[in-house]
């Protein structure tokens, strides 16, 4: 089961800033400007042991002052249905507004897991003021400085009791969650994929109304097939439909073993596929990227060569990844792109015996050896497989802060050559010996 944060409240009140320090990297652009953080917002954190997507809301609200309550409320609606933990922010220094009374009553109702933090209390003053916050009556409710970081430790603390542990109560089968933009062919792919004997398929409800786990199971295969393309009716505020449909594909992301990253031949691979590619590999699945409407291409004047070659350089430095040309609409290459990510699964859950791992960082380390830190040389001494879902590996050295990225790199191309890896992303760690 996939564990979702997400981060309410009015704008201003300090969302982006506290997104930051959960992920612990300076993504959102912040500003005291209403509704700067344009940027969607979804990253991932790790604390006590527990991994979790956080969602930072405040990067779907849209300007203009008659959409922009609608779209609070909205937002809180989505929050509600979707999340494992909602973090519900105030600010001390407006003390609470309509709209903060209006969003408790919502979040109070809903039954969810809600903590309420009250932001900016970074002085014995504000910490008087701050009480009145009680009466929105949230017993979970926490006084911080999101600026300074005062108090983010015992909240995380709090997160973490409320997330579930990594364990799922699935078949262990390959789960494959296909994603991408809206309207890039993801139903109809699934639907085409499905054909026509819907009996053979058994229909799982995921944790919410419509995560949909389809188990295909026919032609020697089984896995799960995960929809990401929400069965609902268009919302009026399009941010929202926008911010809907991220957060309905991180939380097939965080579920899925593999993901198959959909976009449209027309035009090629945006920044908003990037962005959702680089939470793919930021969380180890493995990745197909399959080029869709591929036949309503020039073939004169579009290769099929020349369009891969741009997307691996846009997707580099992981560019291990297969790449498909397809057309849901035409059936061509359908069953290809499903063959290749079952083997993409199995590639993601290969183990290698710790001998042939040191026999292959020898032979890497007589082609290349590390750079010496200092006149030091450092040795490898000796690497083993990890046992986690994903290829990671440890490799045990005399200094191994020294090492540096482009040596790793160098690495990891070596166990790609030697073996098949192809569409997983493989993690190094260096540890002293």
């Amino acid at each position: 089961m996939s564990n979702i944060v997400a981060i309410v409240g009015r704008p201003n009140v300090g969302k982006s800033t506290l997104f930051n320090r959960m992920v612990g990297a300076r993504q959102a652009i912040t500003d005291n400007i209403s509704g700067v953080t344009r940027d969607r917002q979804y990253g991932s954190g790790n604390w006590n042991g527990k991994s979790f997507t956080i969602i930072d809301t405040g990067g779907f609200v849209q300007h203009s002052n008659d959409l922009f309550e609608a779209a609070i409320r909205e937002q809180v609606d989505i929050a509600i249905e979707e999340a494992t933990v909602i973090l519900f922010m105030a600010d001390v220094m407006t003390g609470i507004t309509d709209l903060d009374a209006e969003i408790a009553e919502k979040l109070r109702k809903s039954g969810k897991n809600v903590i309420l933090i009250v932001n900016k209390v970074d002085n014995h003053e504000r910490q008087m003021a701050a009480n009145e916050f009680w009466s929105l009556g949230f017993p979970r409710t926490f006084f911080l400085s999101s600026i300074s970081g005062s108090g983010t430790g015992e909240l995380l603390d709090e997160v973490a009791n409320e997330l579930s542990d990594e364990a799922d109560s699935l078949p262990d089968i390959p789960k494959i969650a296909v994603i991408g933009r809206p309207n890039v062919g993801k139903s109809s792919f699934i639907n085409a994929l499905m054909g026509e004997q819907r009996h053979i398929v058994t229909e799982i409800a995921g944790t919410t109304r419509d995560s949909i786990h389809t188990r295909y199971n026919k032609f020697g295969k089984d896995f799960f097939i995960i929809d990401t393309a929400g069965l609902r009716k268009k919302r009026q505020v399009e941010e929202n439909l926008e911010f809907y449909s991220v957060i309905r594909t991180v939380r097939a992301i965080e579920e899925a073993d593999v993901c198959i990253l959909m976009i449209e031949a027309t035009s090629g691979i945006e920044s908003q596929d990037l962005s959702i590619l680089q939470l793919v590999l930021r969380r180890n699945k493995g990745l197909v990227i399959l080029v869709n409407k591929w036949d309503l291409m020039d073939k004169e004047t579009n290769t099929a060569r020349d369009m891969e070659k741009v997307i691996r350089q846009k997707i580099a430095p992981f560019s291990d990844v297969p790449i498909l040309f397809v057309s849901v609409h035409e059936k061509q290459r359908i069953f290809k792109a499903l063959e290749t990510a079952l083997q993409v699964a199995e590639n993601r859950s290969r183990k290698i015996s710790t001998s042939k791992l040191n026999e292959l960082i020898e032979e890497a380390v007589e082609k290349q050896s590390p750079p010496s830190f200092r006149g030091h040389l450092i040795k490898i001494k000796y690497g083993t497989q990890l046992p986690l879902h994903y290829p990671a590996f440890a490799m045990f050295c005399n200094y191994p802060d020294e090492v540096k990225e482009n040596y790793r790199n160098f690495l990891e191309n070596q166990i790609r050559e030697k073996f098949e890896f192809t569409g997983s992303p493989i993690r190094i760690f260096f540890k002293q010996k």
